[in-house]
């Protein structure tokens, strides 16, 4: 079995619904032009307010892809 190497790339994904939903949603887009992504670690949660309610979840991810 080979060594595997990895490059990592950092993005934000955003939803209006939940962190969990603002990972798989930069996850899904980084998948779309993307090969070989293989796992992800959140870095940063965070969110924004408007009236009171919050108004939208970002997570900044660092994605694993692997170098082939």
């Amino acid at each position: 079995m080979a060594d595997s190497v990895f490059k990592k790339i950092e993005i934000v994904g955003t939803s209006g619904n939940s962190f969990e939903a603002a990972v798989a949603n930069a996850i899904a887009k980084a998948s779309e032009t993307m090969t070989g992504l293989s796992w992800f670690e959140v870095i940063e949660q965070r969110g924004a307010i408007a009236e009171g309610k919050v108004k939208q979840y970002q997570v900044t991810i660092r994605i694993g892809c692997k170098v082939e």
